[in-house]
């Protein structure tokens, strides 16, 4: 069983008619010890939540709002899907054995093959080179070759990810952290954000499914009128934030949404990326490596709420993004320091007129 992870569900009394509670008494032995400790009633609530959803499917479709309840931990979404989409975003989720035994065959068809999450070494981040690193960047995307796509054409994005998911026994009260395989996974979007495609087998139906009506959020038709000076970028980002967490976390995943499964011209691109490098708390990673494999060198930011670090990958020689990794760098929800939650690498992106095509080559 699956359910988006770090969230609570919303506790509402009971409706029911006043109790006789003297009557009740006198018939009823004495209870023993306290029925639930505050810890199993949240994952039994949980996993009746679960079993609502696996039969009703969400109740708020659309980006990017994920199921309802106040979150702990923001869930990474995938720019052009709900996630399950963020975003997952494909993003971690939570597996519940409530039995012990569990079911594992339904288990796997949520998720996916998975795995133990992988731990790296944690390599502080310095903010002294923030600006330099940006500035390469940015004029690696200013000097991209580019044509921007006809409205009746799709913006196609090819690439390797891997997201965290939690899996707890509650009978046992043991934890693991696991991470999907690696795998491919491939999104059409028409420039609006009206019709699109996911195609990502073992993950999703082996056909692929439809994006179609499913997103709001920054298609490429919005991220082509942003302005072009990272200022102004910045303000413009920063007026679509809320007061649910960090403004300065909000932006800098926003701008990690834009960079990874979309397309923008050169110059916004080249502005996405100062704009970035101006976020307080921003670092350079010195030595980071992507869901391909790719060594490189990261612009990095630290969520306070989460502790984790999303990091922008850099080619060490051109500066062509790469993809992003997420380290956990304090324990939170129980994934401890070291552990790499997200893995991306982008492997393609073109143009392409219609959804399932190809680019050739």
């Amino acid at each position: 069983m699956t359910r988006t992870p770090w969230r609570r569900s919303a506790r509402r009394p009971a409706r029911h008619e006043p109790l006789d509670h003297a009557e009740l008494a006198r018939l009823l032995p004495a209870p023993a010890d306290p029925a639930l400790s505050a810890d199993r009633q949240l994952l039994l609530e949980r996993h009746l939540m679960n079993r609502i959803q696996q039969r009703t499917g969400p109740t708020s479709p659309g980006f990017p709002a994920p199921p309802a309840g106040p979150p702990r931990r923001p869930v990474r979404r995938a720019l052009l899907i709900a996630t399950p989409v963020t975003a997952a975003a494909l993003a971690a989720v939570v597996a519940l054995n409530l039995t012990g035994g569990g079911s594992p065959s339904d288990d796997a068809a949520a998720t996916g093959p998975r795995e133990p999450a992988p731990v790296v070494a944690l390599e502080p981040g310095t903010a002294k080179t923030v600006s330099a690193v940006a500035t390469k960047a940015s004029h690696a995307a200013a000097a991209q070759k580019f044509t921007a796509p006809r409205q009746d054409q799709y913006v196609y994005v090819k690439s390797k990810v891997s997201y965290v998911y939690v899996h707890e026994n509650v009978d046992t009260n043991v934890t693991r952290t696991m991470v999907q395989k690696l795998h491919p996974r491939e999104v059409w979007m028409s420039p609006n954000g009206l019709k699109g495609w996911l195609h990502e087998p073992g993950f999703q139906p082996q056909d692929g499914i439809t994006l179609d009506g499913d997103v709001e959020g920054w298609s490429y038709n919005k991220v082509s009128k942003l302005p072009t000076s990272p200022d102004a970028l910045l303000d413009r980002i920063y007026a679509d934030t809320n007061s649910d967490s960090s403004r300065d976390q909000q932006a800098f995943d926003t701008i990690s949404d834009m960079i990874s499964e979309q397309l923008a011209p050169p110059k916004i691109s080249a502005a996405l990326y100062r704009a970035g490098a101006e976020i307080p708390g921003v670092v350079v990673v010195d030595h980071a490596k992507d869901a391909a494999g790719r060594e490189g060198i990261a612009l990095a930011r630290t969520d306070e709420q989460s502790g984790e670090r999303r990091e922008w990958i850099f080619d060490k020689k051109t500066y062509a993004y790469l993809g992003s990794r997420g380290v956990q760098i304090k324990e939170v929800d129980g994934i401890k320091p070291g552990t790499v939650v997200e893995r991306t690498a982008i492997l393609g992106r073109a143009i392409v007129d219609a959804k399932g095509a190809r680019a050739s080559g």
